[in-house]
């Protein structure tokens, strides 16, 4: 199935393409077709990822700073991508969390979270849609969740809020757009180690069992999710529309991942807070 063709003549935009998941994904619609243009905050890590895939994959990958919290810049940042040409396929990647008691969250902290797994992928989401609508354009959204939307997950709870909302809009844009030709479909993955989670969620001191606990004794390999991703968003995935389907071995139906924690002590947790103000 995945031909070398597979998203050929797509352009596709990953949000948060710079790192972990997101470059995975992109490096996979770059081996199978699709020229890609990756955004973020950190234009050296975005410079420094698309030269890799260039070299990795020989395709065209397009850099775009912008800070997907602001809506005018999310804006400004699809007008110059389709001043060359449409997207035809959006991957709302980006996200922010940590681990936290909840009763320690201040607001701002909370924001930090919201801003960019809620409001970005849902800012990027509108801004798509309305250009695809406009130009009678075919396109789909995929957006990268969790199964914390199926368990809940304690100490992640603005995380958990945000991708609940972003499964919403999937499953209410699938039908409001479904018939301009707009399909939107996500992923849940479970444990797929990057760097970036990994120091927020797995920090020095926590139960390191997730992986004997997992129903398939492993964590996930990041091809494994960039294969589903790309089939998600490719032509032989026209008729899934507002679904969201799990990839994690089986791991949520054992347990929502979050269940070592209450065993932590008020000395674990301050020590978290006060690495976590250091970084």
């Amino acid at each position: 199935m995945f031909e070398t063709g597979l998203l050929g003549g797509k352009r596709i935009l990953v949000t948060g393409g710079g790192s972990g998941l997101g470059a995975a994904m992109g490096r996979r619609f770059l081996e199978l077709g699709a020229e890609l243009v990756i955004c973020g905050r950190k234009v050296d890590r975005l410079e420094a990822a698309a030269s890799d895939m260039r070299q990795q994959t020989g395709g065209k990958v397009t850099t775009v700073g912008c800070d997907i919290r602001d809506g005018a810049a999310v804006d400004a940042m699809m007008d110059q991508i389709w001043r060359e040409a449409p997207l035809d396929i959006l991957v709302n990647n980006a996200a922010a969390t940590f681990i936290a008691q909840s009763e320690h969250l201040s607001f701002h902290a909370a924001d930090a979270i919201l801003a960019p797994t809620l409001h970005g992928a849902m800012y990027c989401t509108l801004a798509a849609g309305k250009r695809w609508i406009e130009g009678k354009h075919k396109g789909v959204v995929l957006s990268i969740l969790s199964t914390s939307i199926i368990t809940g997950r304690a100490f992640t709870v603005p995380s958990a809020m945000a991708k609940s909302a972003v499964l919403a809009m999937t499953k209410s844009l699938a039908v409001e757009w479904g018939p301009k030709g707009i399909r939107t479909v996500a992923i849940a993955p479970g444990p797929f180690p990057t760097a970036g989670a990994t120091g927020q969620l797995r920090p020095e001191g926590r139960d390191e069992g997730w992986t004997s606990r997992n129903p398939m004794g492993r964590t996930g390999e990041h091809g494994e999710l960039a294969d589903l991703a790309s089939f998600l968003v490719s032509d032989r995935a026209g008729y899934i529309n507002g679904e969201m389907v799990v990839i994690d071995g089986g791991a949520h139906l054992r347990s929502s991942g979050a269940e070592d924690l209450l065993r932590w002590s008020d000395a674990q947790w301050a020590e978290q807070r006060a690495a976590r103000a250091k970084g």
